[in-house]
């Protein structure tokens, strides 16, 4: 997806539970963080607890800057939440990754406002993740990966048909 010459891209991921997600990210944002990534959840629900918990029991290097990344819940549903958000949050610096995660409408609403945000910023390149709870939306899986350009899963960034092809 472009946005003014801007590169967005966007993959998709599905997950069945709170636990699993947490499990599933954690070492992909620790191998981002030791690249300078910056890693800016946008949450329906909290998930401080869960990657507290889970940071405890891994062995992992960063576990500083993944417990400093703001774990809480945002109502990000409004424009200006997510401006203000985005806009306290992106490194001009360096690569910025987006986590989106909540029901499908919370997802596709907040990926509206991430968009409408890309229109007037300057940053290049963004990466939008979107995780699915698997549990929670009735779309058929082929509406969603159609909307997105690779797949994330528990070994990290996919194409699409590697995964479901």
């Amino acid at each position: 997806m472009k946005v003014q010459n801007k590169k967005v891209e966007k993959l998709c991921s599905f997950y069945v539970s709170d636990w699993h997600l947490a499990t599933m990210i954690l070492p992909y944002i620790n191998s981002k963080i030791e690249k300078n990534v910056k890693i800016i959840p946008v949450l329906e629900n909290d998930l401080k607890e869960n990657i507290k918990i889970l940071v405890e029991k891994l062995n992992l290097k960063n576990k500083e800057k993944i417990l400093s990344i703001n774990w809480k819940n945002i109502n990000s549903i409004k424009y200006e939440n997510i401006e203000n958000k985005l806009n306290k949050e992106i490194n001009t610096k360096t690569e910025n990754i987006i986590l989106v995660n909540g029901s499908k409408d919370y997802i596709e609403k907040n990926n509206c406002n991430i968009e409408k945000w890309l229109e007037k910023s300057s940053i290049l390149n963004i990466k939008i993740i979107n995780f699915f709870e698997v549990t929670d939306f009735n779309s058929n899986i082929v509406e969603i990966l159609n909307k997105h350009d690779k797949v994330f899963n528990t070994s990290g960034e996919k194409e699409i048909e590697e995964v479901f092809g």
